[in-house]
């Protein structure tokens, strides 16, 4: 009897996960605790090592599909039953014929992730073959798909393209507009319920767009946004799980909170004093004392003086974090990973130095796990490494607010001592603080960023 391989939980809050890559192929031979397939959760990668001694008998989640834990992903057989069988010559159960470009509706399960894409494209999933277990249709099928429409070598399974008035707008073409009015039906199916998501997934994927007033069309399906089509010299370069994350994150948080950003100038003089002093006693622990430190010590206290900026707004009201946990933006090559320092308040300068040496080595040599990119309550990104002397970063859901770090640069700015202006040159810096308005005003932002400034300026 085959053993049924679910999405493993990979973390305390995690109740997802992506199939990032299968490792081994249905009819490849498995040793326990060998790497078996890669999951992406909030877009940490992280090695699933096989159960036991025998074969992958199926994959039933192809790479690229998000599921919940505790979902079917494979069907594996022991050494003992492969044995017994004869299966150990690689033969694998035959996969359900694609449908018929066309013709019935699909009966396997459809994700939200497919189901969005494809309102995204205006596409009916009837004429799209499923390349997944018992004709399931993946991302990759939808790419595909999209694909091949725009090389032509689809034309005849899809209808004539719509085309819209000279003076429409983005807003207006039915793309944009079929795609908010099914991650609406999806989001309020989340909240009623797995039965519910169910339904919603099949009647979103399914639903045929209507036209909006005003808008003049030839048919009932739209023209894909000019902006995506593929010309006979360009690539098309598949999302990795990782970037879609990001995109599908920063997009919901735009599209949920009122950003508004204020911004700060902070001379950091004693804090470049400070470190010069002390980075050798550092060194000397094994600790590489960088300027990261200090902007989550000062943090902790701007959140500790208006614990509001460490809260979260929700439907029921707004939930006061009690703990202080601050993510590091850190940049590696796939983009923008944010490792979390839990309990920021309880360390000092040295067990932060330590937490961001850690965190930022295990993410850029890809060994964080879930549970590190879990709990944030509020977010520094450190722009200025770049170069960058302000930015208005997107803040990181469900926080209430972002710190950007500018590049420091020396400047000559007006000191006063003793009652006198002067002219100095100090290390400068932009501090830029976004933050969600539903929760936030500006005088409490400010209050806040002032706290954070002014511990960097008196840094003792």
């Amino acid at each position: 009897m085959a053993l049924e391989f679910k999405m493993p939980k990979l973390g305390e809050s995690v109740t997802e996960g992506t199939i990032g890559r299968w490792l081994k192929q249905p009819g490849e031979e498995l040793e326990q605790y060998e790497p078996m397939l890669e999951v992406t959760t909030d877009k940490v990668d992280t090695e699933v090592s096989a159960p036991i001694n025998g074969t992958l008998l199926e994959i039933l989640v192809p790479e690229g599909e998000t599921v919940a834990v505790g979902t079917v992903i494979a069907r594996l057989a022991d050494s003992d039953e492969v044995a017994s069988t004869g299966a150990s010559n690689g033969a694998t159960p035959a996969a359900s014929a694609a449908p018929a470009q066309g013709g019935p509706a699909n009966k396997a399960p459809i994700s939200p992730a497919v189901a969005r894409l494809a309102a995204e494209h205006a596409i009916d999933l009837r004429q799209v073959p499923g390349t997944g277990a018992g004709g399931r249709i993946s991302k990759k099928d939808i790419e595909a798909f999209v694909a091949a429409r725009k090389a032509g070598q689809a034309s005849s399974a899809q209808p004539a393209a719509a085309t819209t008035s000279p003076d429409a707008t983005p807003d207006s073409t039915l793309a944009t507009a079929a795609t908010r009015e099914v991650e609406a039906e999806l989001h309020q199916a989340l909240q009623s319920g797995p039965e519910a998501l169910a339904q919603a997934d099949a009647a979103a994927a399914m639903k045929q767009p209507q036209p909006a007033s005003g808008d003049t069309l030839s048919t009932a399906q739209p023209q894909a946004p000019a902006a995506a089509t593929l010309g006979p010299d360009d690539e098309l370069v598949p999302l990795s799980p990782m970037r879609r994350a990001i995109a599908d994150h920063m997009v919901r948080s735009k599209r949920t909170a009122p950003h508004v950003t204020t911004v700060m100038e902070a001379d950091l003089s004693r804090v470049v004093a400070h470190r010069e002093r002390h980075k050798g006693d550092f060194e000397r622990q094994g600790v590489k004392l960088t300027f990261t430190p200090y902007f989550v010590q000062a943090v902790v206290a701007g959140l500790q003086a208006v614990p509001i900026v460490n809260a979260s707004f929700g439907d029921d009201g707004i939930v006061m974090h009690q703990r202080l946990n601050i993510g590091v933006a850190v940049a590696i090559p796939d983009g923008l990973i944010v490792p979390v320092i839990k309990d920021a308040d309880e360390k000092s300068l040295l067990g932060l130095a330590r937490a961001v040496n850690d965190l930022a080595e295990r993410a850029r040599s890809r060994r964080l796990q879930a549970d590190d990119t879990q709990g944030g309550t509020f977010t520094i990104t450190n722009h200025g490494v770049s170069g960058s002397l302000f930015a208005m970063p997107i803040i990181n859901q469900p926080q209430s607010a972002i710190l950007g770090v500018g590049a420091m640069q020396k400047r000559v700015v007006v000191v006063s001592e003793n009652g006198l202006d002067a002219l100095a040159i100090r290390p400068m810096c932009y501090l830029s603080l976004t933050f969600d308005h539903r929760l936030i005003d500006g005088a409490t932002a400010d209050s806040f960023l002032g706290q954070v400034k002014r511990t960097l300026e008196q840094f003792q």
